[in-house]
């Protein structure tokens, strides 16, 4: 599926909800006076999101690569935020609430790694790149492959059998 905005990603919507949710959590009175772990949290939960959307906005597929692995670090970091977290006196009331935070970030880690390996093994430049003349041979490959194709199905099909050529004398 092609997307034209960063907003119809999945991963980046599921980003966002991780934001969300992490700003939720540190609203809650165990981050009272915790400032530094509240805001080392938090930025590194917003840095997901933006991450993805400006590595798609850069127009190309290496930046687009760049900025997908920097946003799984964050997710990383907002695990190895939420594992501290269990360890710390005074979080234990939000035991279910962290592990349910860090399956969401180990989602958003996985559907990154899954879409940078996908961009790793394509032909693909990027948006900056694509020109008419890219464009054009880009269709012109397209074109010559399913034209070769087609002659390969029509050889199949006219090619004798044989498995029955030489039975009973008959060809």
């Amino acid at each position: 599926m092609k997307y034209d905005r960063f907003e119809e990603l999945p991963v980046w919507k599921a980003a966002i909800e991780l934001a969300v949710q992490i700003h939720g959590m540190t609203a809650k009175v165990p981050f009272r006076g915790r400032f530094s772990l509240r805001d080392q949290i938090e930025r590194a939960a917003v840095s997901v999101s933006n991450n993805i959307a400006e590595g798609f906005e850069r127009g190309t597929t290496q930046e687009l690569l760049t900025f997908l692995y920097i946003a799984r670090g964050s997710a990383g970091e907002v695990r190895s935020m939420l594992c501290l977290l269990e360890g710390l006196p005074g979080f234990s009331d939000l035991k279910s609430e962290i592990s349910n935070l860090k399956s969401l970030a180990e989602g958003i880690s996985r559907q990154l790694r899954a879409w940078a390996d996908s961009l790793q093994s394509s032909q693909i430049k990027g948006q900056r790149y694509l020109t008419e003349k890219t464009r054009h041979l880009e269709k012109a490959a397209r074109e010559r492959k399913e034209f070769l194709e087609q002659l390969r199905q029509i050889r199949e099909q006219n090619k004798p059998d044989s498995a029955n050529s030489g039975k009973n004398g008959k060809e």
